[in-house]
């Protein structure tokens, strides 16, 4: 007997600003064409929760890639994690999170985790009080004004080494449906 798991997708970079297009109708199906099932998405911005016998976060992202790539013809950067790993992020939170309105608390996914020294050109401290915290294979964002009007945003995401991508950012709201969603 084949056991399953629930995965959350998210896809970097779709849907925004008319490029990129992969309306989640065709997402849905995609992930149900490779044998994935009970397949949802949330919002219109490349997130996909799925159950699937595989058990490599990193192969079921690179075989969801390589069907996006095939079907809409451009790459797509796709990570993929499981209900633990979303939940612990959550636990792990550097921030209050039960303080904060949804916009002033972003998580960035990345490939790999990233070292402070990674990081050390970006002057973290001429950006307060946006402050970023380096995680498990991600990076808690608070930007006290939301993401639109963060002055660290970009430069934190210049700042990230090209071997931790794709790295792909979502709200809080976001960050505590995914986990729901792979929840079982």
């Amino acid at each position: 007997m084949t056991t399953s798991q629930r995965y959350a997708a998210l896809l970097r970079g779709i849907n925004v600003g008319g490029h990129k297009k992969v309306p989640m109708a065709e997402l849905r199906a995609l992930l149900t064409e490779l044998g994935h099932g009970d397949v949802r998405t949330h919002l219109q911005s490349g997130n996909a929760a799925f159950t699937s016998a595989g058990t490599d976060p990193d192969a079921l992202a690179a075989q969801l890639a390589e069907a996006l790539r095939e079907r809409f013809g451009f790459e797509v950067g796709v990570l993929v994690r499981d209900h633990a790993y979303l939940q612990a992020l959550i636990d792990a939170c550097p921030f209050p999170a039960a303080e904060l309105e949804a916009k002033q608390l972003h998580i960035t996914y990345l490939s790999r985790s990233v070292t402070p020294d990674e990081l050390t050109r970006l002057d973290a401290a001429s950006f307060l009080p946006e402050e970023y915290r380096p995680g498990d294979r991600a990076l808690y964002l608070h930007t006290p004004e939301g993401l639109g009007r963060s002055r660290l945003a970009d430069p934190l995401s210049r700042a990230i080494p090209a071997s931790a991508g794709p790295a792909t950012t979502r709200n809080w709201n976001t960050v505590v449906k995914l986990a729901e969603l792979t929840g079982v």
